[in-house]
């Protein structure tokens, strides 16, 4: 069954227990809840839901990972950044490899988008045929739909 070109969702899912390694957690007792809201085809792009209660935890990342804060705040800090503290509507990027030591605040809720970054030759080639693609596209556009007429019975 192929998948269907746009999928819809929303940020107040049900989310399932999600937990954060033990031998991240510095302080407290964090509580993660997940929910994962889309994967791309090549599965090399998702798109979840992720709240977590309070605590101090690090956390180390294995793909590109954009979050946005949706409830709470939280203070990052990481080598060659002092604390900084975080909250709704906040925006934040951590690149393939980063650390950041987090400290949750009460209670945090985010929409977090992953990309798995692909070696750079790889990741070139992926763009030059993707702008070929687009460039043609735009040369043939899909044609219209004809009206087909029915002759009279």
């Amino acid at each position: 069954m192929p998948l269907a070109l746009i999928e819809t969702s929303h940020c107040n899912v049900d989310l399932k227990p999600s937990p954060i390694e033990p031998s991240w957690i510095i302080e407290g007792n964090p509580e993660a809840r997940a929910c994962t809201l889309s994967i791309s085809t090549d599965r090399a792009a998702s798109t979840l839901i992720w709240s977590c209660t309070e605590g101090k935890f690090n956390w180390y990342y294995d793909v590109d990972e954009t979050i946005v804060i949706l409830e709470g705040s939280i203070v990052l800090e990481s080598d060659g950044m002092p604390p900084k503290r975080y909250d709704v509507g906040d925006v934040i990027f951590f690149r393939n490899g980063s650390h950041a030591k987090w400290h949750v605040e009460g209670y945090v809720k985010k929409v977090a988008f992953f990309r798995a970054t692909n070696p750079l030759g790889l990741g070139f080639a992926v763009r030059a045929v993707n702008k070929l693609r687009s460039l043609i596209a735009r040369r043939h556009p899909p044609a219209a739909p004809r009206e087909v007429s029915v002759p009279a019975a």
